[in-house]
């Protein structure tokens, strides 16, 4: 997994990277495919970031989301949460 470095990035590059990375949380956690995985749609950019550094660190149990959130640091992670809080994750 590529991973895009935000901090070195002006603020309209690093926000449209985050764009495109949490585009890539839809593909499974979006309400109109009608997934057996929780939907993101609704949930507060905090308790995104929350869940996602407990999958990086290890104390929530995963079936792959934790080897997912370890190829973002911190900063990608919350830059993440932060536009899928901002668009209602669709």
């Amino acid at each position: 997994m590529a991973v895009m470095v935000l901090a070195a990035a002006s603020p309209a590059r690093a926000d449209g990277q985050a764009r495109l990375m949490a585009e890539t949380c839809t593909v499974c956690h979006s309400p109109e495919i009608h997934s057996p995985l929780p939907s993101l749609a609704g949930r507060p950019a905090g308790d995104i970031l929350r869940v996602l550094l407990a999958f990086r660190d290890g104390s929530r149990p995963a079936s792959i989301m934790d080897r997912i959130a370890r190829g973002y640091s911190r900063e990608e992670l919350g830059a993440i949460a932060g536009e899928l809080g901002r668009k209602g994750a669709p």
